[in-house]
């Protein structure tokens, strides 16, 4: 019996079935697979992305004396 997925629950309580929970668990295992390194590069970038935008002020001083110290050094 192939997984049959509805947007209403039609009155009665809203609940995934255990065939439903089943499906989507294979599928985000198949897909996740599938990603491979490329998932977890674009995950670093994400999370990088995060932590900089958090600190944006600090992240432009450590940028500036960074790309400075090392137009210095030549």
């Amino acid at each position: 019996m192939a997984p049959h997925w509805a947007t209403s629950s039609l009155g009665h309580p809203a609940d995934i079935s255990a065939l439903e929970r089943t499906a989507l668990g294979d599928h985000l295992a198949h897909c996740g697979a599938q990603r491979g390194r490329l998932q977890l590069l674009w995950s670093g970038a994400d999370e990088l992305q995060g932590i900089l935008a958090g600190r944006v002020i600090t992240s432009a001083v450590v940028l500036t004396l960074l790309f400075g110290g090392s137009w210095l050094m030549l």
